[in-house]
């Protein structure tokens, strides 16, 4: 098993990547994924989510109110470490599950977003960083996903930056251009993470 990390900031493109390396026969774990279920209607992790920040993060339906409870931990570190630390515990366990699931041979890639922060790298044999600049990262946030650019930046803003992640990278994939040019690059380090099961 070769147990990859795939990380990049918001916008950078690292569920473009994910969904092809998956599309190769990668075994996902999408950790943004796994975060929304452990935090459904009826789970221990809403429980907890709503008991640390009230009712009100809770829509009428019971479920989570995300845009409600981002616009608390987006601009209040304290709250957003409050918020990790009751869904990181639950995602790595739920990972871990999935993981141990996937068989001997299998390339398990780990899509975690706050890689770099959390300082998970030494947890993968392979750090793969999705890179793009951050002026390509807004212009996709505010262009592609509709976000005001107050909203994108702050959430670019409680991110590592770009050198941080880089810093921590084994293969950098550069995704600052158009979509034809990403997937070349992510067949090749298919190609290179194949190579590591076949050697093992």
């Amino acid at each position: 098993m070769v147990k990859v990390g795939l990380t990049g900031g918001i916008g950078a493109g690292k569920s473009a990547v994910s969904r092809l390396l998956a599309s190769y026969g990668a075994v996902l774990v999408d950790a943004d994924r796994i975060a929304r279920e452990v935090v459904e209607p009826g789970t221990p992790g809403l429980a907890s989510v709503a008991a640390e920040f009230g009712a009100g993060v809770l829509a009428a339906d019971g479920s989570l109110d995300r845009p409600k409870l981002g616009a608390i931990v987006f601009s209040d570190p304290e709250r957003l470490r409050a918020l990790n630390a009751i869904v990181h515990p639950l995602v790595r366990d739920r990972s871990a599950e999935l993981e141990r699931a996937a068989g001997p041979d299998a390339v398990v890639v780990h899509d975690v977003p706050l890689l770099a922060e959390n300082g998970l790298a030494p947890l993968y044999d392979v750090v793969v960083v999705v890179d793009a600049a951050p002026a390509t990262q807004l212009d996709r946030l505010v262009r592609l996903r509709g976000m005001a650019e107050e909203d994108a930046r702050a959430r670019m803003a409680v991110q590592a930056t770009r050198e941080q992640r880089l810093a921590v990278a084994d293969v950098v994939i550069d995704n600052d251009g158009p979509l034809e040019a990403l997937e070349p690059q992510v067949r090749q380090v298919w190609e290179q993470l194949r190579q590591k099961i076949v050697k093992s």
